[in-house]
């Protein structure tokens, strides 16, 4: 039975970077002058998304004068992180947003840097994996989907929005598996954009899509999916009729967390302000609009907590692409 164990310790963070030097507290909330942002892609995307959304929060809440973004995409995200790494003196009011696939990508030597590397500041929100499949699928749930494989494994192929070894696959491996299934079996189609794998589930190319259950519960409320299955340990509130992988026999959970990163040699009072300041940003009503306008879950695990929880997630998702040939 496999356990991929990467739930209530797990991380995805809404990104949180804070400026220094500013009073101490007013009114509760420490006040910091500004935020900069360092964000591993382009707009739009998952880490933008996340930096932005905490950007509103923090600024909004009063706990922050002023927020800056900074797009720096390239490499995976390594274009970023070389850059954090090799300027880190005149980098000490920077945070950098990452997730997930600073672990993969580091695995598969995409780029030559790890987290080691880095300054780990916090672990701060996670989205859980989903699976769904079309509106007018005959498929309901997950034991639907293991009978088709069954009985057509190449016929019933699962989508995503990542390469072959990235975390769409990834997960549907781990699932696959979980359920009794061998993962080198499943056959994994890669889509460059949400749009081409919706049409790939509608027209049956695909018969489910591995995805963020962010994203999951979007296409969910638009009518467009069914929800078959969640990676959470817990129902989600966000969709509360969605019922977990737990509670269909198979024992996985995973959560693609988002956390902050600074550079290199950060001082110590300046890495306690980051996490003092983070802690903080939970308790304020306009962290909590964010959050659930986009379906995060809190997950906050800073410094070391945050280092134990990537080494787990850095061993178990390495042995899972050891299988699969990835690596």
């Amino acid at each position: 039975m496999t356990k991929f164990d990467l739930g209530r310790r797990a991380l995805l963070g809404a990104a949180v970077a804070f400026g220094l030097g500013a009073p101490a507290f007013a009114g509760g909330h420490q006040v910091l002058d500004s935020i900069h942002f360092l964000i591993p892609g382009g707009a739009g995307g998952g880490w933008d998304g996340t930096a932005r959304g905490t950007g509103e929060a923090l600024t909004n809440a009063g706990l922050v004068g002023s927020a800056s973004y900074e797009n720096m995409s390239g490499g995976g995200g390594g274009k970023a992180i070389g850059y954090l790494i090799e300027n880190a003196d005149s980098n000490h009011g920077t945070l950098m947003v990452n997730s997930t696939p600073i672990v993969i990508r580091s695995l598969t030597g995409v780029f030559p840097h790890n987290f080691r590397d880095l300054t780990l500041v916090s672990g701060t929100i996670g989205d859980y994996a989903a699976m769904v499949v079309g509106k007018d699928s005959p498929v309901n749930n997950m034991a639907d989907l293991i009978a088709a494989y069954d009985s057509d494994p190449s016929g019933t192929a699962i989508g995503g929005g990542s390469v072959p070894g990235g975390m769409d696959h990834l997960v549907a491996a781990m699932v696959m598996e979980a359920a009794g299934k061998d993962a080198l079996g499943v056959k994994y189609i890669p889509y460059d954009a949400g749009g081409k794998a919706m049409a790939a589930l509608l027209s049956g190319e695909i018969a489910a899509l591995s995805t963020g259950f962010s994203e999951a519960v979007e296409l969910a409320n638009a009518g467009e999916v069914k929800i078959i299955g969640v990676t959470s340990a817990d129902r989600v509130s966000a969709a509360p009729d969605a019922m977990t992988m737990k509670e269909q026999g198979i024992d996985t959970e995973f959560v693609n967390w988002r956390g902050f990163f600074g550079a290199p040699g950060l001082p110590a009072d300046t890495l306690a302000q980051y996490q003092d300041a983070i802690a903080k940003m939970y308790e304020t009503e306009e962290w909590e609009a964010v959050r659930s306008r986009n379906g995060w879950v809190n997950i906050h695990n800073p410094g070391d907590d945050f280092k134990t929880f990537l080494e787990n997630q850095e061993k178990v998702i390495g042995d899972l692409m050891k299988k699969l040939g990835f690596l």
